[in-house]
């Protein structure tokens, strides 16, 4: 008799080499970000000579670059290829990391910073790509959810390999970060072969502008889909932003043991990523939806009804679970939409909105707690429950997905 972990690992050797090559990738990607990010505002302030007040700014310019960059990068993969995309853009980021250390002042970093943001922009989309290239549709949540753990992974390992480095020197972080991005692009150089569709190779070269690089410009449905993630996101980017403060300023937890309680909910991710994506495979997206909203709510009920430490630990506990139901779903629901000459573009959306989600999410986390510390999760409740309605009935009630032709990679 097979048994279920028995059948989750015959089912992951069956996979195609691009998926792992997607998830070593995200990986280091995971570990780049992972291992610097912690310390770059202690890095600014102390070793670049970056006045204080002009630290928050400046780590600001990172996720522009990513922000700006996205929506004429993003689909560049659909045009060169995954491969030479993937190699160039980590060695960009890999060579960005190593020259940091070499700033000094705020407009040196500030330009380095913004310039990894524009190498990093397509990233994401084009690793979700190349999986979404060679993975029919039956299988796309459990290989995405594959390439999430990997990432979640490096967002465990980096911090901890960061603190043993920072304690020898500041800027070494900066040299570890380059060296994982740098491993990733020679990763994608030996192993990766491009997964570009043949019918995608054999096009005209289209003008790149920004509405047909941007495809929710054009495609309503796509862009209503975007529209509902991103205000569940932003509701479920407010525990992150604003539990620190609220635990800190309580008295409930001490910096470290913060640290620690995030070390514990991307741990659950790590661990519990592949086996959700499993257990929930023949459940529909629109359910799906319904189902991490609920638990975002009961993350937010956990803030304000258990008091004390089990409160925050429940409310990471919920928020994790909320990402592993979610996370895959948003790719694998992006590639069903998208036709095999605009999956990099398709990607490109969504990660557009992932980056507004990561800008917006915490400046309005931060804000309503500076108007009250029980305001985010007072009014996350509501918020969260219309937004996870408004997405799950558009997954149930939209347009079916896009035929690929027949000469391409299978699409939903």
């Amino acid at each position: 008799m097979q048994t279920p972990l028995r059948g989750l690992a015959r089912s992951l050797t069956a996979l195609p080499a691009p998926v792992w090559c997607a998830a070593v990738l995200f990986l280091c990607i995971g570990l780049t970000s992972g291992v610097i990010l912690p310390f770059l505002a202690l890095w600014a302030e102390h070793s670049a000579q970056v006045p204080a007040r002009y630290v928050g700014t400046l780590l600001a310019c990172y996720s522009a670059g990513e922000l700006l960059a996205t929506p004429f990068l993003g689909g560049i993969a659909d045009r060169r290829g995954r491969r030479p995309v993937l190699i160039v853009s980590m060695l960009g980021v890999g060579l960005g990391f190593a020259l940091l250390p070499a700033c000094h002042g705020v407009a040196w970093v500030a330009l380095t910073l913004l310039g990894i943001g524009i190498f990093e922009s397509v990233l994401h989309p084009t690793v979700f790509t190349v999986i979404a290239d060679v993975v029919p549709p039956s299988r796309s949540r459990q290989a995405f959810a594959i390439a999430r753990s990997f990432d979640s992974v490096g967002h465990i390992a980096g911090p901890a390999l960061g603190t043993l480095l920072v304690a020898r020197a500041p800027g070494m972080v900066f040299y570890a970060a380059a060296s994982a991005s740098l491993l990733g692009a020679m990763v994608a150089w030996a192993w990766l072969a491009e997964t570009r569709p043949a019918v995608v190779q054999a096009e005209d070269d289209e003008e790149e502008t920004l509405s047909s690089l941007l495809p929710a410009f054009r495609d309503r449905h796509l862009a209503l889909l975007l529209l509902g993630l991103l205000c569940l996101e932003i509701c479920a980017g407010w525990v992150p932003s604003v539990l620190p403060l609220y635990s800190h300023d309580s008295g409930m937890l001490s910096v470290g043991e913060v640290g620690a309680l995030f070390t514990y909910g991307a741990a659950l991710v790590a661990v519990l990523q592949l086996v959700t994506a499993r257990r929930f495979a023949r459940i529909s997206g629109a359910r799906l939806v319904l189902l991490s909203t609920l638990m975002l709510v009961l993350a937010f009920a956990a803030m304000l009804l258990v008091h004390g430490v089990a409160g925050l630990v429940i409310g990471m506990t919920l928020l994790s679970c909320n990402q592993m139901v979610l996370g895959p779903l948003v790719p694998a629901t992006i590639s069903a939409l998208a036709p095999a000459q605009q999956r990099a573009r398709y990607m490109a959306a969504a990660s557009v909105s992932n980056d507004l989600q990561d800008s917006l999410g915490p400046a309005i986390g931060t804000f309503l707690y500076g108007t009250s510390p029980r305001l985010p999760w007072l009014l996350g409740i509501p918020l969260a429950t219309l937004a996870g309605a408004f997405l799950s009935r558009r997954l149930r009630h939209g347009r079916p997905a896009v035929p690929a032709p027949a000469s391409a990679t299978h699409s939903v």
